[in-house]
């Protein structure tokens, strides 16, 4: 197990290199420039647009607020809280400052995503709404082969990324909590996943549209009460997280120190995973949407990343920046990581905060492994028809049960390398469509000036 363990982390290594941050960040910033800076020009109108009722009688599968909390269901995850541990573990606190950086860059590469995600979708066989990347590879930009790329690796990254993670992050903090074997846990989020999934989109559109909105307000309030309690330690925080950024931090403790390179890599690959910006995933879901307006359905998606990355993410970086148990070694002699980092932080530093953590971590989990399952599916969908969508659900389910019992490390390496090469067809989509964005955008703007209304309804 440590041998692969050791190979993984060395492909992770290499998949997460040099090249694959500066495509990301190329696309982001000439998405950004091209688009004059959109995601801070439309972000007070995105976030309203997300809360308020849009275009539902327009061609659809589920509504616009129900797309946002599927995406977003995929997106607040156990990325939110066990992701940004392991990258402030790994890669110090200058991680979370980089992190930052990324996602307010992938708010325009989000934006395109969704933009491209409406344009270019169609129906199935049973009607239903199929878009995503792999549907803009081929019909814009012209590349079948692109387009299977992609739509194989997110088959495949949907089990790592959106399946053995929140398996894994979930059991291990119920192990910790509750003594409760991941083995027996694995099967039951097998049984409970498998019955939700055959229920189709509009099941977990219907789910996601009300867990998601109680757990993240559940898991941001108390981790607001628990940094007010230390907002003494904030300055001193907020100067660690920028001086770490660009300086290498020394061994301490139990942390082995890190690079100016390792919180740039933990803190991209981290944003990535979470808000899934470039990466390709939450268009599939932004294509399910009841919308006639692209550039409406792109704000509403491009502010699932300011409130997973800016808000919720945040809010655990920071947490764990005033606990100072960074580097410290728990019980079992090991150095604190993943969801034993943010459960010691919420447990030593609020009352039940154990709980808040254990609780979020199932619902965060939860959730997103739904929003995953469909996009794995829909990716599956595309490459052998919707008779195998049926095969893939019982796979995705299965796959819920080792997933639990694996090792963290193993999981999250498989997990990110599968990520960076799920992100590279789309990110060659997105820049050689970027002209289409971009014309999209214009119509749409002029279109909201013609208009001159705040409701942005463009069906009647």
């Amino acid at each position: 197990m440590e041998s692969l363990e050791f190979c993984l982390a060395r492909i992770e290594e290499w998949v997460w290199g040099a090249p694959l941050l500066v495509l990301l960040t190329a696309v982001g910033l000439y998405l950004t420039i091209a688009l004059r800076g959109i995601q801070f020009r439309y972000l007070i109108t995105s976030l309203r647009l997300a809360f308020s009722r849009q275009d539902d009688k327009s061609e659809g599968d589920i509504s616009q607020f129900q797309s946002l909390m599927t995406a977003l269901a995929g997106m607040i995850g156990i990325g939110s809280i066990t992701g940004v541990a392991t990258a402030i573990a790994i890669g110090g606190l200058g991680s979370l400052f980089w992190m930052w950086v990324a996602s307010l860059i992938g708010m325009a590469t989000k934006y395109a995503e969704a933009i491209l995600a409406v344009k270019y979708r169609g129906t199935d066989e049973k009607g239903e709404m199929c878009g995503g990347p792999m549907y803009y590879l081929e019909k814009g930009f012209k590349s079948k082969g692109l387009a299977v790329a992609f739509a194989l690796l997110g088959a495949v990254t949907a089990l790592g990324t959106g399946n053995m993670v929140q398996a894994n992050s979930i059991a291990t903090a119920l192990q910790e909590w509750l003594f409760i074997d991941p083995l027996w846990l694995g099967i039951v989020l097998a049984a409970v996943t498998a019955i939700a999934l055959f229920g189709g989109i509009q099941r977990i559109g219907k789910i996601s549209s009300w867990l998601v909105p109680v757990m993240a307000i559940f898991y941001i309030l108390g981790g607001l009460v628990l940094i007010s309690l230390k907002f003494s330690l904030l300055p001193h925080a907020f100067a660690e997280i920028f001086r770490q950024a660009f300086s290498s931090q020394a061994a301490f403790g139990g942390f082995a120190g890190s690079s100016v390179m390792m919180a740039i890599q933990y803190g991209v690959s981290r944003s990535v995973f979470s808000s899934e910006a470039g990466l390709g995933s939450a268009p599939i879901a932004s294509a399910a949407a009841k919308t006639d307006v692209p550039g409406t359905q792109a704000l509403i998606s491009m502010s699932g990343v300011f409130i997973t990355s800016m808000i919720v993410c945040s809010i655990t970086g920071l947490a764990i920046a005033v606990s100072g148990l960074v580097g410290r070694v728990g019980a079992d002699g090991q150095v604190l990581n993943g969801s034993s980092l943010a459960l010691a932080v919420f447990q030593n530093g609020l009352p039940g905060g154990a709980f808040v953590v254990v609780i979020s971590l199932v619902l965060f989990g939860y959730s997103t492994i739904l929003g995953w399952a469909y996009y794995g599916e829909k990716c599956m969908e595309y490459l052998f028809g919707s008779s195998v969508i049926r095969w893939y659900r019982i796979l995705f389910a299965l796959a819920l049960i080792p997933g639990a019992t694996l090792s963290l490390q193993t999981v999250w390496s498989f997990a990110n390398i599968m990520n960076g090469l799920m992100a590279v067809p789309n990110l060659i989509g997105l820049f050689g469509l970027a002209s289409a964005v971009i014309a999209e955008t214009r119509e749409f703007e002029r279109a909201l000036k013609f208009k001159k209304t705040t409701k942005f309804s463009f069906s009647e």
